[in-house]
């Protein structure tokens, strides 16, 4: 599958809170946390669970460097 998003990150499930509506899944990248939240249903449909291996795919207008 091609996909427009360039920053593409490696990561794994460390958390999932759910809901009815929506999920909060927390993922380890490269010992970063990064949070993201969907529908509860795609959380099932693509059966998340803690530990798997996954990408998160970042498109964003706008990102913000720090040093």
């Amino acid at each position: 599958m091609d996909i427009s998003a360039r920053n593409q990150l490696k990561a794994r499930v460390k958390e999932i809170k759910s809901n009815d509506v929506t999920s909060e899944v927390l993922l380890d990248v490269g010992g970063q946390e990064m949070c993201s939240v969907i529908t509860t249903g795609s959380m099932k449909k693509m059966g998340l669970k803690v530990g798997d291996d996954v990408s998160a795919l970042v498109k964003a207008t706008s990102v913000m460097v720090m040093k």
